[in-house]
């Protein structure tokens, strides 16, 4: 799948290149948007227009002049912007840390729910049967994570050892990942799921698998992400509000719908497998079981 050259350009790079073919009052919308892009993340297509002193219509117009389908792509487009250049002291900055406890849980909860409900709205469903057909087929593959990503890359490569073989869960800061790439068959799968503020770790090690000619997959949380233009296939599940560190869910939430699809697809092998696995778990008391217990005991921890 090939992205678009301007799926892939800032805002501020797209108003740089429009900027000739607006009209005048789209420049001042233009001159405004730049110099407020923090504060208009929160604004409204009447509150923008009032705030620029046009028309809620040339708004609209200015949106569609730049290349976006509607103001809400267009905002999401601006907070991936700021998303990945904001430092841990603006992000502090922008969230209301003296609201009452009671509230910040309350905005908690209904931003992670607003994100789920744009991933839910927004995934193109083509992408994801496309990589998970790659997570079937490919004889190898390698899941890379980095700082933040990390954690959703052990996810997904620690559930994918539970469907099927030849999984490795790689660290980016790890320098040794640097080796295993150079040394592994042309036709490995790389995962790479990356989350802002984007390590150059991770960018770099994208780069070396295009350059061994390997198949790379990138799952991100926005379209600004530096990783994607090396991509032969992408997941993007873009966050709907600006987090403090980071958000998960989204991506955890597509991890989980990759692992459920994959497992539906794999018919006898799937038992196989986890009879093995489940054979090897008893044999060797890896896990908590109820049958092992002393008789007479139901406490674990008597």
């Amino acid at each position: 799948m090939e992205i678009a050259e301007s799926a892939l350009q800032s805002v501020v790079e797209r108003i740089s290149a429009f900027r000739a073919e607006l009209t005048p009052k789209s420049r001042i919308l233009a001159a405004y948007v730049i110099e407020h892009l923090r504060q208009v993340i929160f604004m409204t297509v009447a509150e923008l227009a009032r705030a620029c002193g046009v028309s809620e219509a040339t708004v609209v117009r200015f949106v569609g002049q730049l290349g976006y389908s509607g103001y809400a792509e267009f905002k999401q487009a601006l907070r991936d912007f700021v998303n990945t250049d904001l430092t841990l002291l603006d992000r502090m900055e922008m969230t209301v840390a003296l609201e009452p406890r009671a509230k910040r849980f309350q905005r908690v909860v209904y931003e992670e729910m607003d994100n789920l409900r744009q991933l839910y709205e927004h995934t193109d469903m083509e992408d994801v049967d496309r990589v998970v057909s790659l997570l079937q087929t490919s004889a190898q593959i390698y899941v890379i994570g980095s700082r933040l990503s990390y954690s959703t890359a052990y996810y997904l490569g620690w559930s994918l050892t539970k469907i099927r073989g030849g999984i490795r869960i790689l660290k980016g800061s790890d320098r040794t990942t640097i080796d295993w790439l150079t040394i592994a068959p042309a036709d490995l799968l790389v995962v790479i799921v990356a989350q802002s503020r984007y390590p150059n770790e991770l960018i770099r090690l994208g780069n070396l698998t295009k350059r061994m000619g390997q198949q790379l997959v990138v799952i991100t949380d926005s379209t600004a992400c530096p990783l994607l233009h090396c991509a032969d296939e992408r997941l993007v599940a873009p966050s709907a509000h600006i987090p403090l560190i980071g958000s998960p869910t989204t991506l955890s939430c597509l991890v989980n719908y990759l692992i459920m699809e994959l497992a539906s697809r794999c018919g006898p092998d799937l038992k196989r497998h986890q009879e093995k696995l489940e054979q090897s778990y008893w044999e060797n008391d890896v896990l908590f079981n109820m049958k092992r217990l002393p008789e007479g005991h139901s406490n674990p921890c008597e």
